[in-house]
C-alpha cells in the first residue's frame, strides 16, 4: 500500500469538488485509493482538473468501489464472488 501526502495546495482547495475522505491509502491489487476510489494519477491531477472533469471521475467511483468492496477477497488476490 502507497499512502499519499495531501497537503499541497491543490489537494485542500476548497473551490474544487473532492471525493476525499482523508483515508489516502493505494490499494496495490486494484491501483485505487482505499478511501475514494481514484487512481493515484487522478488524485495527483485533481487540483489541475476542471469541474467538469472532476464530475465525470466522481461519477465514476461508486462503481469502481463496489467492484473492490471486499477486502478479504482482495487480500488473498482472488476476485470478488
Amino acid at each position: 500500500m502507497t499512502t499519499l501526502n495531501t497537503s499541497s495546495p491543490a489537494a485542500s482547495s476548497p473551490a474544487a469538488s473532492s471525493p476525499c475522505i482523508k483515508l489516502c491509502v493505494i490499494d496495490r491489487l486494484t491501483g485505487l485509493c482505499e478511501g475514494c476510489g481514484r487512481t493515484l494519477q487522478e488524485v495527483m491531477q485533481w487540483g489541475a482538473m476542471n469541474e467538469a472533469e472532476r464530475i465525470t471521475i466522481m461519477a465514476q467511483l461508486p462503481e469502481r468501489k463496489a467492484l473492490w468492496s471486499r477486502p478479504a477477497s482482495r487480500c488473498a488476490g482472488k476476485p470478488n464472488q
